[in-house]
């Protein structure tokens, strides 16, 4: 799955449309903990977390994800939208719980 696929889906949205979607979604993370995310973090993976505050994107950069995407109508602010963008790191919203999210991003074959 492509970040593209992904924000053409019912329930996500890209929020901020410079960043790369041609990306490959390879597999998956879920946590609101940055050291965990840290640690467990890949290349290619999507992100879904409700934090959003520039050490985000940080740890995003640090490990190549494809994407980011927020729970529950989490936003980032504009500081921090501009900076992913800058980083190429595409930022998806979603009015979904995390939960929902990941099974749609498991029912849509990201499962490494």
């Amino acid at each position: 799955m492509t970040v593209k696929e992904l924000v053409s889906l019912p329930h996500f949205t890209l929020a901020n449309p410079t960043a790369d979607i041609e990306k490959i979604i390879s597999d998956g993370i879920c946590c609101d903990l940055l050291s965990w995310v840290m640690a467990k973090g890949d290349a290619d993976m999507a992100w879904v977390t409700v934090q959003t505050h520039m050490n985000v994107v940080a740890v995003a950069v640090l490990h190549d994800f494809s994407c980011i995407i927020l729970s529950e109508n989490n936003q980032m602010s504009q500081d921090v939208l501009a900076k992913a963008s800058d980083e190429g790191i595409a930022v998806i919203h979603s009015d979904l719980p995390s939960y929902q999210i990941c099974g749609i991003l498991y029912g849509s074959g990201v499962k490494k």
